[in-house]
């Protein structure tokens, strides 16, 4: 294992989620000049790197929103090539984005199955597709229970909600449909500290349910506070993967930089 690569308890875990010499290129520009990445079972590893750095583009590269020109991604060990967000969905994987994608009319069970929706069983739901609403909120209230994410009635409209809770209904909703790993996007931003908090613990049971999850921050007291390991971007390459105990902050911030190797 090279230098840079961190050794943890986690070494010898099983690999997830991998990707091997990934490169992308828009014409002339080099967007990924062959990152590799490993998501071991059962860990937070976060993503870091300043703007630019290839952070957005590795992701989107992982969940089939954009395909790599050369390299090679795999899932459980086996190779795949996902053509769209959707197959990385159905391989199990699940995302939430920055802008979280809740509809804010809808109530809070309707948002966490936007998109799969229960139907009656029988002629009613195969046929005149009926919603099983009532299904649909016990398990709304199921998982919501199992994060241990308090909110208010489950039939509220998420436009009641504050961005702390809408925030929440996003995760739910990952941490509901998921079977392989969950991909968080700036989770935390815009929100205060209460909130932050609330959305930090959210993350934290997903990996207690048996969920790797990747985290892409901006904020390193959160990425210290969460993260088994450190994967760290820059120029549109993994500089380095640390743990939170083997480097600081300071150590981070100037791998991402250039100022220090690992």
């Amino acid at each position: 294992m090279p230098a840079n690569i961190a050794q943890s308890s986690a070494a010898t875990a099983h690999v997830v989620l991998e990707a091997r010499n990934v490169v992308k290129t828009y014409g002339h520009v080099t967007a990924l000049d062959g990152v590799d990445f490993e998501l071991r079972a059962g860990e937070i590893l976060a993503v870091v790197g300043d703007n630019g750095a290839g952070k957005s583009t590795l992701i989107k590269a992982l969940t089939g929103a954009l395909h790599p020109t050369s390299g090679e991604i795999l899932l459980d060990g086996e190779p795949v090539h996902f053509r769209g967000p959707l197959d990385a969905r159905y391989a199990g994987i699940e995302t939430v984005y920055q802008d979280l994608a809740v509809a804010p009319a809808l109530d809070i069970a309707s948002n966490l199955f936007l998109g799969r929706e229960l139907r009656t069983p029988g002629i009613m739901g195969s046929l005149f597709r009926r919603l099983d609403k009532t299904r649909m909120r016990e398990e709304a209230r199921r998982v919501m229970d199992e994060l241990q994410f308090r909110l208010p009635a489950i039939d509220n409209p998420v436009e009641m909600l504050s961005g702390g809770q809408r925030q929440g209904v996003a995760v739910a909703r990952a941490a509901l449909f998921a079977r392989k790993l969950v991909i968080m996007d700036e989770p935390t931003a815009a929100l205060g500290v209460r909130e932050t908090g609330q959305v930090l613990e959210l993350i934290r049971s997903i990996r207690s349910r048996g969920l790797p999850v990747v985290l892409i921050s901006h904020n390193m007291p959160n990425v210290f506070d969460l993260a088994d390991r450190i994967h760290i971007m820059r120029l549109g390459r993994r500089a380095a993967v640390v743990t939170p105990k083997t480097h600081s902050m300071n150590d981070v911030v100037a791998i991402m930089t250039g100022a220090a190797t690992a």
